[in-house]
C-alpha cells in the first residue's frame, strides 16, 4: 500500500469532504480529507489504481489537485 498527500482546492464544506472521499472510495482507495488545511491523505493499492486516476476522479467532482 502506498500514501499520498494531495493539495485540493475548492474544497469549502462537508458535502465536498463527502463528495472527495467518494470519488477516492469509488476506485478502491481510502481517502481522508482534511478541509482546514485543503489536504487529502490518500491509501491506495499501486498495483490497482494510479496517482492519476485518483487525481482524476478528484477534479471529476469538480475540484482541482495542485
Amino acid at each position: 500500500m502506498q500514501n499520498i498527500t494531495l493539495n485540493v482546492e475548492g474544497m469549502s464544506c462537508n458535502h465536498c469532504v463527502k463528495s472527495v472521499e467518494g470519488a477516492v472510495s469509488g476506485l478502491g482507495a481510502t481517502g481522508k480529507v482534511d478541509l482546514a488545511s485543503k489536504k487529502v491523505d490518500v491509501t491506495f493499492d499501486e498495483t490497482k489504481v494510479t496517482v492519476e486516476q485518483i487525481k482524476e476522479a478528484i477534479e471529476d467532482q469538480g475540484y482541482d489537485v495542485v
